[in-house]
């Protein structure tokens, strides 16, 4: 390859000042497999996603003289001064198809919860290393202005005046930015409706709960349990006003919903009471199938399934599972799908584990035993070494052959299988645009 087709490798100093590196290209990491990018392996940077300086790390670069892969103790060009590697986390509808080339120091840190895509500098701007799943515009910053959110915050103070639920959403959307948060207070798109303090997994890479880690966890769980007369004042607030309105239970800031399945039930039936319009949907861990079916007897539209990984070894030592099991995931997935709720799979990928052989295989078995009807491919968010590191140990998968390759298989073999991020309002469940990448 020319080298004029590979992107620049990008790096930073200790004042946390970006800048490209002439002579060197980038590299991405797909687990062991490193190689450099170019051009046609990567996308313009997305709008909203934001670049991290790695401490602890040097930068693993490609030198273009030198055709050859080399790990920078420091500034090729400045003798003494320390670069570190930059990572790219990419905008909500972009899967990373690589992650940063690093190598980590032997005292390093564990990275915080965010994922660590790989990205370069080409022709005037930072590309990434990415793939984009879902074209919506449900979390694209350009369309949240802060006083539109304000306004919003304001009109629902005065509507749901001492509603510790709203109060909550307004922590979220103003204090961790959190754009789901905002959606709600703007009027658009998908309402988060927290609602469980606890939860029956103890995932490594929870955003909201670290007890026994030293990574910090990125925001905060909600600390009680909102009514149900709460839940469904801010859902119908939302589904009234919102044209193909979607109202989520299940989200970064709680546990798992099915722990407050007391409150959601009822929640749901009062909605429906009132209201047919919207999506009701629950993102979980599909721990309870019994408590579930009351859910979907009650009025619940879809489900979103969160899952690391396929392969039962794999799911359990990232979940950690605290009474349930692999097999009631997989029976509440049944389940729903058998009621004709909309079914999807949260999955949380990461090249060098989710391109693997032996994932992509359990992964077409899981599709071809449990006909879901949508896979939202998310980044998970996590240490990506020490991720390809705890996977390995539990089941070695192969050397991996690559995100793109994975995405194209599994649409060749389920055709009708829709991919996205975002959970669908229950008016697309049959109209959601396939795309080849």
């Amino acid at each position: 390859m020319a080298n004029s087709e590979f992107i620049k490798a990008v790096v930073a100093n200790s004042d946390g000042g970006i800048f490209d590196l002439k002579g060197f290209a980038a590299v991405g990491a797909d687990g062991q497999v490193l190689s450099p990018l170019s051009r046609v392996d990567t996308v313009s940077l997305p709008f909203g996603s934001e670049l991290m300086l790695l401490p602890d790390r040097r930068p693993i670069v490609f030198n273009l003289e030198r055709k050859q892969i080399e790990c920078l103790d420091e500034n090729p060009y400045i003798p003494g001064e320390f670069i570190f590697p930059v990572a790219a986390f990419n905008s909500p509808g972009y899967v990373a198809t690589h992650i940063c080339a690093y190598e980590a120091t032997r005292n390093a840190a564990p990275l915080p919860l965010f994922s660590y895509g790989a990205v370069g500098w080409a022709r005037g701007g930072f590309r990434s290393a990415a793939v984009r799943v879902d074209w919506e515009r449900r979390q694209d910053l350009r369309l949240m202005p802060r006083e539109g959110v304000l306004a919003g915050v304001e009109k629902m103070r005065r509507s749901l005046p001492g509603n510790r639920l709203r109060e909550h959403l307004e922590n979220c959307a103003l204090e961790y930015g959190c754009p789901a948060g905002k959606n709600f207070f703007l009027q658009r798109y998908e309402a988060p409706l927290p609602t469980s303090a606890r939860c029956n997994a103890r995932c490594l890479g929870c955003l909201s709960l670290q007890n026994d880690s030293d990574i910090p966890c990125s925001q905060q769980r909600i600390a009680f349990t909102p009514t149900a007369e709460e839940i469904a004042e801010v859902a119908l607030i939302h589904l009234r006003s919102v044209k193909r309105g979607v109202v989520s239970f299940g989200q970064g800031c709680e546990g798992d919903p099915l722990m407050a399945a007391h409150v959601i039930e009822p929640a749901i039936q009062h909605i429906r009471q009132e209201t047919q319009r919207g999506t009701i949907n629950l993102n979980t861990n599909a721990s309870r199938p019994k408590v579930l079916s009351r859910l979907l007897n009650a009025g619940l539209d879809s489900l979103r399934v969160s899952l690391n990984s396929v392969r039962e070894p794999c799911y359990d030592i990232y979940f950690r599972p605290h009474g349930y099991g692999f097999g009631d995931v997989l029976e509440s997935i049944d389940r729903a799908v058998d009621h004709g709720a909309f079914v999807s799979i949260n999955y949380l990928n990461l090249p060098g584990v989710t391109d693997q052989p032996g994932e992509v295989d359990a992964l077409i078995r899981f599709l071809t035993d449990h006909r879901i009807h949508m896979i939202q491919w998310r980044n998970l968010n996590y240490d990506p070494q020490a991720y390809w590191m705890t996977m390995n140990d539990a089941s070695p998968g192969g050397e991996p052959t690559g995100i793109r390759a994975i995405l194209n298989r599994v649409r060749d073999a389920f055709p009708d299988l829709k991919f996205g991020y975002f959970n669908p309002p229950k008016e697309k469940f049959r109209h959601i645009l396939r795309h080849t990448y």
